[in-house]
């Protein structure tokens, strides 16, 4: 396994700010769960719920990709470090499909993608300041949010609406998964405060990014 300097990281991290917020995000190039789907056509309000819905996710998948980068950069253990941005580069899949979907619907992303990114950085990046197992456990807890945060979503989606069903529903997937990798590299459970403190800034993020 390549090691890394911690100047190293810092322009692997760097580069993949840039890449999320303004360019082409590297993914592990799975096909978009949607692309063999096909809705029904979806009224103007329908599809401006969609939009706007499929932003606030977008936005998540923005915070998740700093939260990623910020622990990735600190992480004491390589091994930890790979699987990070192994983690990384699926969320960047979501990062894709989302987008692709906001704009399919006549929407556009958040214009303050750059402020979920740095946020999110500085947090992962404390997080894994703390400990690897700490870090991890931000991992774990984050994911199982993210799923709850999901199933709301798939409730407000209008029920025609195959294809931003079928992102959804992979993301979920996705999110359990690196959850599990999380608990298994040795992640351990957050003090009930620190959920909370998650969940509420969560829900800023989501309430803001579905408006702007």
């Amino acid at each position: 396994m390549l090691k890394l300097s911690r100047i190293d990281r810092l322009i692997v991290n760097f580069d993949q700010g840039l890449r999320t917020i303004f360019g082409q995000p590297l993914t592990s190039a799975r096909p978009n769960p949607a692309q063999h789907v096909e809705s029904d056509e979806l009224t103007a309000s329908e599809k401006q719920l969609t939009a706007r819905l499929m932003r606030v996710n977008h936005a998540g998948e923005v915070a998740a990709q700093a939260l990623y980068q910020g622990q990735a950069l600190t992480a004491r253990s390589e091994t930890i470090y790979a699987s990070l941005q192994q983690s990384a580069r699926e969320e960047n899949d979501h990062l894709v499909w989302c987008k692709m979907r906001v704009k399919a619907c006549g929407g556009h992303v958040s214009f303050l993608d750059p402020l979920w990114y740095a946020g999110s950085f500085t947090i992962g990046a404390l997080a894994g300041i703390v400990g690897d197992k700490w870090s991890l456990g931000f991992v774990i807890e984050t994911e199982r949010q993210v799923i709850v945060h999901l199933d709301q979503h798939l409730q407000r989606l209008p029920e025609r609406d195959a294809e931003s069903r079928a992102i959804l529903l992979q993301m979920q997937e996705d999110e359990a998964h690196h959850a599990t990798v999380a608990l298994k590299a040795g992640g351990v459970m957050l003090p009930v405060p620190i959920k909370w403190a998650m969940k509420g800034t969560a829900k800023v993020m989501t309430n803001v990014a579905f408006w702007i």
